[in-house]
């Protein structure tokens, strides 16, 4: 009986698929250098103009056949001067990517062999492609604040006389209905702050849901023409026709439970980051490639 796929085919792939497209270290740096590269034409700094490359064997390294000065598909990547195996690499980067929830660096190490100390600091750089600068481009966004961090009864005394139980660490967030969202880890959930967010993010003339919260009370006379419909949480009233913020709560609810079942805990200083993995992800769940493809092209587009 022949099992039926819940993933589309466009979205999958799997280990047997990575094996026979990244078997060796070698096939790793030769995708690299077509991505970025193609049929081995670079702009040599040396000639000023561009010309073909031919390999250099035993290094990663590709010469100008008239000058012979060297190139790498690995410079000003997150691969570069790295001794790590870039199969270890791309390795990593497929594990990220066909995780729904995340994984940790531990389980990297796990799965790689590699100490701990190199499975994070891995994990620490291809999390960098997952940062985003978009705008959101819906006419119908929703905007919400969240905390982040340990209810007061549960944190442990010395926390509590260092003076750390006065505050959570604030999220702010922004979402297209249907479409992409936008975290921002901010000082503090005041108008002062939460407002420009939402003016340098948001197109003008976009309606924008929110709660009664007070910071969002003259988002309406902001110049860029928002049309501001608002819910009342405070009155046990949650949804009322289109007006809710429905979509960022339950955006809300991946991150934390994310962060909760795979990192169980996060700083504030590292928070911003997983929320752009968490932001990455949902960014894409509507993608026709699976994220590890993204992840690689992100990877090529980002080098320096």
């Amino acid at each position: 009986m022949k099992v039926k796929q819940s993933i589309p085919v466009a979205k999958r792939f799997t280990i047997q698929q990575f094996n026979a497209l990244f078997p060796t270290d070698d096939a790793c740096l030769v995708w690299l250098m077509g991505q970025r590269y193609p049929d081995g034409i670079a702009f040599c700094d040396k000639c000023l103009t561009e010309r073909k490359h031919h390999r250099i064997a035993a290094r990663r390294a590709w010469s100008c056949d008239y000058c012979g000065k060297m190139i790498s598909p690995t410079a000003g990547s997150i691969f570069a001067k790295s001794p790590t195996p870039l199969r270890l690499w791309f390795y990593a980067m497929y594990l990220m990517g066909q995780t729904r929830c995340g994984i940790s660096a531990k389980q990297i190490q796990r799965e790689t062999g590699v100490t701990y100390k190199t499975a994070w600091r891995m994990f620490k750089q291809i999390r960098t492609l997952m940062s985003e600068d978009i705008r959101l481009e819906g006419s119908s966004v929703e905007c919400d604040e969240t905390y982040y961090g340990a209810a007061l009864k549960n944190k442990h005394r010395s926390k509590l006389k260092q003076g750390t139980h006065k505050d959570k660490q604030p999220i702010f967030g922004m979402v297209e209905r249907g479409g992409r969202v936008v975290t921002r880890v901010v000082p503090n959930a005041k108008e002062t702050t939460l407002l420009p967010i939402i003016a340098e993010r948001v197109l003008p003339a976009s309606t924008i849901f929110t709660d009664c919260y007070t910071p969002y009370d003259n988002l309406h006379k902001m110049p860029q023409g928002y049309n501001h419909q608002r819910i009342n949480h405070g009155a046990k009233v949650y949804v009322m026709g289109d007006i809710h913020t429905q979509s960022i709560e339950g955006f809300w609810s991946l991150l934390k439970r994310g962060i909760g079942g795979v990192y169980h805990s996060v700083s504030a200083k590292y928070l911003q980051s997983y929320c752009d993995e968490y932001s990455y992800r949902y960014n894409r769940r509507f993608d026709d490639q699976p994220m590890f493809t993204s992840l690689l092209v992100d990877a090529v587009a980002k080098a320096e």
